[in-house]
């Protein structure tokens, strides 16, 4: 077991440059990174989604999230460089009603998403294993330290709704792990 098991920012940068320079699916395998980490969810939630949750407008667009184990669903935001990336995906495999196809244009398994984030894990050349769910707590710690807040963390329940967490208890992990609550303590 690792020390943690999360990856930093950079490393979701990295993963997301290795899975661009990927094969024949590097338009499919970047989004799928970028939305697994940018809306925290799980494998099973990624693989389920469907053309069908999305609007993409001029200006942006929404994507309905559709929680499992018992989590929250709701609606998300798609920030321009998803919008863009969700539009060439479309283009890239216009017949699928998943947003992420496998050969047959049915939605991938967990498996196989497991194995795509593995891959690209090793890509990047992490000393580590890397599987998807490192990609939702990522997307917690990112908003408790600070990086969608302007500089300082998000508040609790808006990280709890964001990530669908029923029990306030889940999402109260990832912002008690902030070394930003200490930086005013003094050992002088």
């Amino acid at each position: 077991m690792r020390s943690r098991e999360y990856l930093t920012k950079e490393e979701v940068d990295e993963l997301l440059h290795a899975a661009s320079a990927r094969g024949r699916h590097k338009i499919r395998d970047h989004t799928l990174i970028l939305l697994i980490f940018r809306h925290g969810l799980r494998a099973s939630e990624a693989a389920n989604l469907r053309w069908d949750a999305v609007v993409l407008g001029k200006d942006g667009g929404t994507i309905s999230i559709n929680r499992l184990k018992g989590s929250q669903s709701g609606n998300h935001p798609l920030q321009p460089d998803e919008v863009e990336a969700l539009r060439e995906l479309k283009e890239k495999y216009p017949d699928s009603r998943y947003l992420f196809p496998n050969e047959r244009g049915e939605a991938l398994s967990r498996s196989a998403i497991a194995k795509t984030v593995q891959r690209c894990g090793e890509l990047a050349q992490f000393d580590f294993k890397v599987h998807p769910h490192m990609l939702r707590h990522a997307c917690g710690y990112y908003l408790a330290n600070g990086g969608a807040g302007e500089g300082k963390g998000l508040d609790t329940r808006l990280i709890q709704e964001w990530l669908g967490h029923r029990n306030i208890q889940h999402t109260v992990a990832y912002t008690r792990l902030n070394p930003e609550r200490f930086k005013e303590m003094s050992w002088e």
